[in-house]
C-alpha cells in the first residue's frame, strides 16, 4: 500500500506524500485513478507511478499545466502546497492541550486526517457490497450529493471541485457494477446531479465545451432514470451555459425545451425556465417576448411543488430570490426598462446583503449588483453605479467565475456607451484590472 510500503520509518518529506500515505493503494492504482479524473474532466493527461513518487519526495521538475490541474482536482490543494515540505507545513500550527490544531491559513493535519478516515470509511462501504448495494451506501451517496448541491453556490469551486470529480467517479464506477433495477434508477439520478454540477463548475470556469459534455451526460443519466425533474434542471443549465456563452437563441430553445418536462414535475424549474428565457429574449432585445416570460415565470409558482431535484437544496432548487435577480438580469439588457430593472435588482441586492440566508449564493449577489449598476448608468446616475459595482471588484480570485467576469463587462459596456461617463472612466479601469485574474487564470 502507498503507506507501509514508503514509509520506511521516516516523516514524509512532503504534503502530497503524507497525504498518499493516508491512503490504502498502491503508487500505480493512484497513478490510475489520476487517468480516470483526466478522463472526467476531459483532460488529456497521464501520471506515471516514477512522476508520483519524484512528486512526493518533493522533486518538482516538469509538471504541464493539465497535470497540475488534475492533481489539484484529486487532493483538492494546487500543486505548490502539495509541494511543501511536510515539516514547514506542520511547524506552523499550535496544538492546544486537547489536541485540536490552531493555525490560520495553514493546513490542518488533524483536520486532514478525519477528512481521509471519512473518505476510507466510505470507500469501504462502497466496494463492500458492490452489486448489492444496502440502504446505507445509497443514503451515503445520496448525502454526499445534497452537500455538494448545497455547498456550491456558496463555496469557491476549488474547494469543491475534488469532490466533485471523486464523486462522480465513484457513481460511474457503481453503474459499471451490476445493480437491482431500482439502484441504478437512483445511481443514475445522482449521477445526472452530480454531472450537472460539474456542468455548472466547467461553466464557471469559461469552458462551455466541457459544460455541455458534461450537460449531455447528465441528460443521458436522467433519461435512464426517467426522472421529469432531472431532465428540466438540465435543460435549465444548458440554456444558463449557452447564455453566457452569448449563444442566445439556443439559451432560448434549451428553455423552452426543457418547459414540456417542468410542466409533468411541477417543480421549481416551471420558473426557472421561463425566467432563463427572459433572459435570454432580453440579450436579444426582444422587450415583449421578455415581458411574456417573466409573467410567466411569476404565474409558474401557483402550481409549484418540490420535487427530488429540489429537495437537494442549493444548486438544485430555484427560489424566488433568484427569480427576482433573473428578472433584473433580463431587464438590465432593455434601457427603456431601467427604472424596472433598478427595482428589481436593488430589492435582490438587499436580499442577498443576507449571507446567512438560505437562498444566498455569490454568484447571484455579484451580479444583482452589476445589473443595479447598469441600471443606475441608464438613468445617468454614475456614483450610484460606482456604489452598486465596487463590493464585486473586492473579490478574491478564487470566486471570480466566469458569470461574475461577464457580469462586470456588461458594467464595463454599458459604461462605454453612456455618454456622460468619461472616456477611460476609473471605475472602467478598475473592472479591466478584476477581470484580468479570473478563477480559470489561478495558479494550478
Amino acid at each position: 500500500m502507498a503507506d507501509t510500503a514508503s514509509r520506511n520509518g521516516r516523516e514524509p518529506r512532503t504534503v502530497l506524500e503524507h497525504l498518499l500515505w493516508q491512503q490504502d493503494r498502491t503508487y500505480e492504482e493512484i497513478a490510475a485513478e489520476f487517468g480516470r479524473i483526466a478522463d472526467g474532466l476531459n483532460e488529456d493527461a497521464t501520471l506515471s507511478t516514477r512522476h508520483l513518487r519524484r512528486l512526493a519526495s518533493g522533486e518538482r521538475g516538469n509538471t504541464t499545466p493539465v497535470t497540475r490541474r488534475v492533481l489539484q482536482a484529486m487532493f483538492g490543494k494546487p500543486l505548490n502546497e502539495l509541494l511543501r515540505p511536510w515539516e514547514a507545513a506542520t511547524s506552523a500550527v499550535e496544538r492546544t492541550p486537547s489536541g485540536l490544531v490552531i493555525a490560520a491559513g495553514q493546513p490542518d493535519p488533524d483536520k486532514e486526517l478525519i477528512t481521509l478516515a471519512a473518505r476510507r470509511a466510505k470507500a469501504f462501504a462502497l466496494t463492500a457490497n458492490q452489486g448489492n448495494l444496502t440502504g446505507e451506501v445509497m443514503e451515503q451517496i445520496h448525502e454526499d450529493v445534497r452537500q455538494l448541491a448545497t455547498d456550491y453556490p456558496q463555496r469557491p469551486l476549488s474547494e469543491l471541485l475534488g469532490d466533485l470529480v471523486q464523486t462522480q467517479e465513484t457513481l460511474y464506477t457503481l453503474l459499471d457494477s451490476r445493480q437491482r433495477p431500482e439502484q441504478a434508477r437512483q445511481l443514475y439520478f445522482l449521477t445526472g446531479v452530480t454531472s450537472g454540477l460539474l456542468a455548472k463548475a466547467s461553466h464557471d470556469l469559461a469552458d462551455p465545451h466541457a459544460a455541455m459534455t458534461q450537460a449531455r451526460a447528465a441528460y443521458l443519466c436522467a433519461e435512464n432514470a426517467d426522472h421529469n425533474g432531472l431532465r428540466a434542471w438540465i435543460r435549465g443549465l444548458q440554456a444558463l451555459i449557452a447564455y453566457w456563452a452569448g449563444r442566445l437563441h439556443e439559451s432560448v430553445k434549451y428553455a423552452q425545451s426543457g418547459a414540456e418536462f417542468a410542466v409533468l414535475s411541477h417543480s421549481t424549474t416551471s420558473v426557472w425556465l421561463p425566467i432563463s428565457e427572459a433572459r435570454a429574449w432580453a440579450a436579444l432585445g426582444n422587450v415583449n417576448q421578455t415581458h411574456a416570460a417573466i409573467r410567466r415565470a411569476e404565474d409558474a409558482w401557483n402550481e409549484v411543488r418540490s420535487d427530488e431535484v429540489d429537495e437537494l437544496g442549493g444548486l438544485c432548487s430555484f427560489g424566488r430570490t433568484r427569480q427576482i435577480y433573473y428578472a433584473a438580469d433580463a431587464l438590465a439588457w432593455l434601457p427603456s426598462e431601467a427604472g424596472t430593472a433598478q427595482d428589481y435588482a436593488a430589492q435582490a441586492v438587499d436580499i442577498y446583503a443576507d449571507t446567512s440566508g438560505p437562498e444566498w449564493a455569490f454568484g447571484d449577489a455579484a451580479g444583482s449588483r452589476a445589473d443595479l449598476a447598469i441600471a443606475h448608468i441608464h438613468l445617468g446616475q454614475l456614483e450610484g453605479a460606482d456604489e452598486a459595482v465596487s463590493p464585486i471588484l473586492e473579490l478574491a480570485p478564487e470566486n471570480r467565475i466566469n458569470g461574475i467576469i461577464n457580469s462586470a463587462m456588461r458594467v464595463h459596456k454599458a459604461l462605454s456607451r453612456s455618454p456622460l461617463a468619461p472616456s477611460g472612466s476609473d471605475l472602467q479601469e478598475r473592472i479591466e484590472m478584476f477581470t484580468r485574474t479570473p478563477l480559470r487564470s489561478l495558479p494550478r
